[in-house]
């Protein structure tokens, strides 16, 4: 890579928590947590609620006298906001460089080109620009790899007199500061190879550095040789800015309460299956087997236990909404016992391709057909987008709301359902 190019990491500041402070300027600086789905543990939290010694995963229920002495605000997972506000803030980076790599909903990977502005000028720039467009605070980390850069922006975030930007594009403080990164902090080693340097009595960024690569890479593979290259200043991790199939997609929830119903309970599972199917089409992808699993609350020991799945085949491969149900709804039949008390159910759904270009069988419909098929799926897509999910719907899910995730406080999805705008008086 030439000299003249670098590597930024932008990453959105207890994205959650600053997604829900966007749109209720009066949550500044009081302590915030977003709960998992059903409202069961914390996801996310903000740097009052860290100061609190709220842990993440901590059971919200047991944490409830906590959060009323200290005025914790606690919100269900909104999802559809924090979803578009991520693209918002992606678009908003993305006129800066087309050179992106968008890493998490709330990482992205950039390569920016040092003629255009000074590294921490542009980084300046861009933080301003969300902030002023989103209302998202961002930290950015620059360096001459993706691994510098994951580190510089660890210092960004940790180290508040730096601004939220830090640059270790030639500075001279390097070694410092890769000496204060713990091995296991490390972008790319994992907890077990962590655990193997320290045997060695490597600890920290710097030491690993300073390692033989042939030695690191007979004990860590090529992938650890390429993150001891990238410590010293050569990039090996290429920007990936294509998007790969996944391997499989999973739809599950915990129910508020447990089922008991056959009926019910393929309502729910007719329900993971659309929503699988909907993830499936906004990918572009479809999928050839499909799992459905059951199971019952395993710390209810005083209840009977079950838990069972099993996986088919589809004839040809589907994103189409009901091809899945109807596939859920067998596999259930197959697996689903009266007499217990179901608490988890859902669909994952592998085999995945892309749609375009995959080859085609001797079961597929006629180009007709697979192109009304692909109309109807779209005119949902299309309503739903606008008028908020599960506005239409098959009727295989269920008339009623009875059984969707619990989500006691959840905020209005401001950015995506007309009927919850902000409304300025």
């Amino acid at each position: 890579m030439p000299p003249s190019t670098f590597f930024a990491l932008l990453d959105c500041n207890n994205f959650y928590a600053s997604c829900e402070r966007a749109f209720n300027p009066k949550l500044r600086g009081k302590p915030i947590v977003v709960l998992s789905n059903n409202d069961g543990c914390v996801i996310a939290r903000s740097n009052e609620a860290k100061a609190l010694d709220i842990p993440m995963g901590a059971p919200a229920f047991t944490f409830q006298p906590l959060f009323r002495k200290h005025g914790v605000h606690v919100f269900s997972s909104n999802f559809a906001l924090y979803g578009d506000m991520s693209r918002r803030v992606m678009d908003t980076v993305s006129r800066f460089t087309p050179d992106m790599e968008i890493y998490s909903i709330d990482e992205a990977f950039l390569r920016l080109d040092r003629m255009h502005d000074h590294p921490l000028d542009l980084a300046r720039k861009i933080r301003a620009t969300v902030m002023q467009w989103t209302g998202i605070p961002v930290s950015i980390g620059i360096g001459p790899t993706k691994t510098l850069a994951k580190i510089a922006n660890r210092v960004a975030k940790k180290q508040p007199e730096h601004g939220g930007s830090f640059s270790l594009v030639d500075y001279p403080g390097q070694e410092r500061i890769l000496a204060g990164i713990e091995i296991e902090d490390v972008w790319g080693i994992g907890r077990q190879y962590s655990k193997k340097l320290r045997e060695f009595g490597i600890r920290d960024a710097l030491q690993f550095s300073k390692l033989d690569k042939d030695w690191v890479k007979k004990r860590m593979t090529v992938n650890g040789m390429h993150t001891l290259l990238e410590l010293q200043g050569i990039p090996c991790i290429p920007l990936e800015q294509t998007v790969a199939t996944p391997k499989s997609i999973v739809c599950s929830r915990t129910f508020a309460k447990a089922v008991t119903d056959k009926d019910k309970l393929a309502e729910l599972i007719s329900g993971y299956a659309a929503r699988t199917a909907e993830r499936l089409r906004g990918q572009k992808c479809v999928a050839g087997q499909l799992q459905v699993f059951v199971l019952t609350d395993r710390f209810r020991l005083d209840r009977p236990q079950y838990s069972n799945a099993a996986t088919v085949s589809l004839a040809v491969p589907s994103s189409h909404t009901s091809d899945l149900i109807r596939a859920a709804r067998r596999v259930l039949e197959q697996i689903f016992k009266p007499g217990y008390e179901y608490r988890k159910a859902g669909v994952m759904v592998f085999g995945i391709e892309k749609e375009q270009g995959r080859r085609l069988n001797l079961f597929e419909p006629s180009p007709e057909e697979r192109a009304r098929s692909k109309a109807v799926m779209d005119t949902m897509d299309r309503v739903n987008a606008k008028w908020g999910a599960m506005t239409m719907r098959l009727a295989a899910e269920g008339t009623g709301q009875r059984w969707v995730m619990r989500q006691a406080r959840l905020s209005p999805r401001f950015t995506t359902d007309w009927r919850e705008l902000p409304k300025v008086l």
